[in-house]
């Protein structure tokens, strides 16, 4: 169903698409959406109009925690987990029942998208830290519209999906976790 939605997406009229028709999501890098979904929830759940979010470093710079709080409890607690390391740190303490955050952007990448093997690299295979500052300018150049104000995306809600809050909406883009039985399987990964 994810593939549909996503052939759907780009058999859209895209083009009419002009160069300045060029926007990206809140936040300061190319990242995931992190940012942008925690001002939403802010906004949606507990109807705070968050302007700048703050990331705290955890255990190093790839490993970061966002929190909002209200009335002097913490509501939300996100976290951006960039790397094999972090994020096989965050798996253990997941399965420890120790990691206590509502949303977790996972990247493979230490340093975020701009940092991966085919970006800002040197012929020696060291990140070029020229390059990728002026790949983080020429991004934070290009201006900020939220998802929900595209418009290939509500026609896509309205065409395809059949409305925001339709059963398709809820089958094709919702979805819930359980635990899981641990097996005794030694075909396990083991982190």
């Amino acid at each position: 169903t994810f593939l549909m939605l996503l052939v759907y997406f780009f058999s859209l009229r895209f083009d009419e698409i002009k160069e300045g028709d060029v926007v990206r999501h809140e936040g300061k890098r190319s990242d995931g959406y992190l940012e942008h979904i925690f001002k939403y929830a802010a906004k949606e759940i507990f109807g705070m109009d968050v302007k700048e979010i703050t990331y705290k470093p955890l255990k190093n710079k790839d490993f970061q925690e966002v929190t909002l709080e209200k009335d002097g409890e913490t509501v939300l607690r996100f976290a951006a987990a960039y790397g094999f390391r972090n994020i096989q740190n965050m798996v253990l303490k997941m399965k420890k029942g120790k990691f206590l955050y509502h949303f977790v952007e996972v990247l493979a990448c230490p340093g975020g998208c701009l940092n991966g093997k085919g970006q800002a690299q040197s012929e020696d295979g060291k990140p070029d830290k020229a390059l990728l500052s002026q790949m983080e300018e020429v991004y934070a150049a290009v201006p900020v519209r939220l998802p929900e104000s595209n418009l290939h995306v509500q026609k896509m809600y309205q065409d395809w999906l059949e409305g925001m809050d339709s059963k398709k909406v809820q089958e094709t883009l919702h979805t819930k976790y359980s635990a899981v039985n641990e097996t005794a399987s030694s075909l396990d990964i083991k982190w």
